[in-house]
């Protein structure tokens, strides 16, 4: 059986972006988790040690989106690399996706994205 815990629709103000500009002013970033595990044992037992918080991955994300960064793609591995790393079990698959709302383009653009499923 397959197992999805989802945080959607997360956003920060952050301040990542090639171009020096974007690093002092910042912007809004999205960002959507999505980690396939197996909570059968907390589905049966009501027991939190038997999944993912999700609040913990959202400490992840957070933390990773404080640190300013040039590239979008770099900010996605640095989630993936993490939640690996604090659940090398527990975490089946892990798909990020984080956009930038209003990106500087010389366009209309409602945002830029990328995505990582590792």
């Amino acid at each position: 059986m397959k197992h999805t815990i989802a945080l959607e629709g997360l956003e920060f103000f952050a301040y990542h972006g090639f171009f020096e500009e974007e690093q002092k002013i910042g912007n809004k970033y999205g960002v959507d988790l999505f980690v396939d595990t197996n909570f059968d044992d907390a589905a049966q037992t009501d027991n939190l040690e038997g999944t993912i918080n999700y609040m913990d991955l959202y400490e992840i994300v957070k933390e990773v989106m404080n640190v300013s960064s040039k590239l979008l793609e770099h900010l996605g591995q640095k989630i993936v690399d993490e939640i690996y790393k604090k659940w090398p079990k527990s975490a089946l698959q892990v798909r990020v996706k984080i956009k930038k709302f209003n990106p500087p383009i010389g366009g209309i653009c409602h945002a830029s994205s990328i995505s990582i499923t590792h």
